[in-house]
């Protein structure tokens, strides 16, 4: 290869990642979503870990404007459209948490490998992998294909602070 083609293809690539950019701060604005400033921890660990090309991000609560925004469990008083709800900002704040870990560039973002979706829930509500799909929904709608994912929905007694939700995620970057 010659280093001019080895320059033409770094300035395609760098355009092309400009374009994916562009393209996921438009899907983030047709949706009315503005990222947060990523969460500090609440305990001894940290937001986010990269390895390699991996980056894994702790567990997200559905927070908004710096609060709780659903407690409790689901068949318990919280709907599964409340959970899907919870599950749509627990994403919100995973993608505000990939930003900074990522210098603001969502778009150095390969792939979504893996969502775990942890939902509590009384023993005979069953519809953990509807209330998922609020975050596995929203990753697809702005990162694309980039978004699609493996996933597991588990239902719990109990998350921290009585969240109604907690996600986290593991992440492939350039």
């Amino acid at each position: 290869m010659r280093i001019t083609d080895a320059k033409d293809s770094q300035k395609k690539n760098l355009q092309k990642g400009e374009e994916m950019k562009a393209e996921i701060d438009s899907r983030l604005e047709k949706r009315g979503i503005t990222l947060p400033v990523a969460a500090a921890p609440a305990a001894n660990y940290v937001p986010f870990v990269q390895t390699g090309n991996l980056l894994f991000i702790s567990g997200q609560l559905p927070l908004s404007a710096g609060k709780l925004a659903y407690t409790g469990q689901l068949g318990a008083g919280v709907t599964t459209a409340d959970g899907q709800k919870a599950a749509e900002l627990c994403a919100i704040n995973l993608l505000a948490q990939a930003s900074a870990a990522l210098g603001g560039d969502l778009s150095r973002i390969v792939r979504i490998v893996r969502l775990n979706c942890a939902v509590s829930s009384t023993p005979d509500f069953y519809e953990q992998h509807l209330v998922a799909n609020g975050a596995s929904n929203l990753l697809a709608e702005i990162l694309g294909d980039a978004g699609k994912h493996s996933r597991v929905a588990v239902g719990m007694a109990v998350l921290p602070l009585n969240a109604s939700v907690e996600i986290d995620m593991v992440v492939e970057v350039r």
